[in-house]
């Protein structure tokens, strides 16, 4: 099991790993830890926890959770946030990620309003090879466990990161960029040039139609591009809104030729919304790559509600 371990990381999770980070695509109940500009941006202090279930079905054993709060703070003119965040991966590689985000918020003109955000975090990598069985252990005739050539630690690295964002909002446009990673830390213990966090640029932009007003219902379009090292990831698709219940359906792209679909709803209840998406590959340039690739589920508080006055602009993000 932990031989076709190895190989599901090295081929299948490629599609997430070869960025080095993992890309979990265009949800915004976890964008704060890509975009500090997004730190308190829906004014109200919210408490955000999901949790990811990678290629369900197949006892890959691959989970990520996540939390957040940030919230609008009138004495600082902008909003500040915390996250963190835990990507499981099969019980012999574990990213705990912790940070903390400041986003500040200025009127550019009329109809214009920019935040730029700056985060600053934790990335710590850690590795369990106790009971791992590598390749070169195997008999591939008998079956004979020989003892590995391969020195394997279980010792860990923690590096302190950087991130910085900005969002735009304008009319019914909301826009937003942000690099992630801006110092590429190490996370090898010898220094290895391919073992640097590269740096990760986010791009996502949202477009309100309102289609009918007594109901509140919205058609929002939206699109994201992820670029880092050598990895591409795209997508583009539609969320529909009313008071109560939104709806999405998303299609994805990398340079890896794969091309996924993204479908999920959200439902709130006063001050509580609970979500689930489901993704599933279409066509894939690598055979291995199962039909069922997310479960994604969470809940989103919304704790307190703050007075803003119209002393800012308040966004509301897809509940996806």
């Amino acid at each position: 099991m932990r031989l076709l371990l190895f190989l599901i990381l090295s081929a299948v999770f490629s599609l997430f790993c070869k960025g080095q980070d993992i890309e979990s695509g265009p949800g915004y109940q976890v964008i704060l830890m890509n975009n500090p500009a997004i730190s308190g941006s829906e004014g109200d202090g919210i408490m955000r926890l999901s949790y990811l279930n990678y290629y369900p079905g197949n006892n890959y054993n691959l989970h990520s959770v996540y939390f957040s709060y940030d919230s609008y703070a009138p004495s600082l003119h902008g909003g500040i946030g915390v996250y963190l965040s835990d990507d499981y991966m099969g019980g012999i590689v574990n990213d705990l990620k912790g940070g903390v985000s400041y986003a500040y918020f200025m009127q550019a003109g009329k109809d214009l309003f920019i935040n730029a955000g700056l985060s600053a975090s934790v990335f710590h990598r850690g590795f369990n090879f106790n009971g791992a069985i590598l390749p070169d252990q195997i008999d591939p005739l008998g079956g004979v466990l020989f003892p590995t050539v391969d020195v394997m630690t279980n010792s860990g690295k923690a590096v302190f990161d950087i991130s910085a964002g900005f969002l735009f909002i304008t009319g019914k446009l909301i826009g937003g960029f942000s690099v992630n990673h801006l110092a590429e830390p190490d996370l090898s213990e010898n220094k290895s040039p391919d073992e640097r966090l590269k740096r990760k640029l986010l791009l996502h932009v949202t477009y309100d139609i309102n289609l009918n007003k007594t109901n509140k219902l919205t058609m929002r379009p939206l699109g994201y591009l992820v670029v880092q090292g050598g990895f591409i990831s795209a997508g583009a698709g539609t969320v529909f809104e009313s008071n109560y219940l939104s709806v999405n359906a998303l299609f994805l792209d990398d340079d890896w030729n794969n091309i996924n679909m993204q479908t999920g709803f959200s439902v709130k209840t006063g001050r509580i919304s609970i979500y689930y998406n489901y993704r599933f590959n279409i066509a894939s340039g690598n055979d291995m790559m199962p039909l069922s690739l997310i479960h994604q589920t969470g809940l989103a508080f919304s704790l307190n509600n703050v007075d803003k006055r119209k002393t800012i602009k308040t966004i509301n993000f897809p509940k996806l």
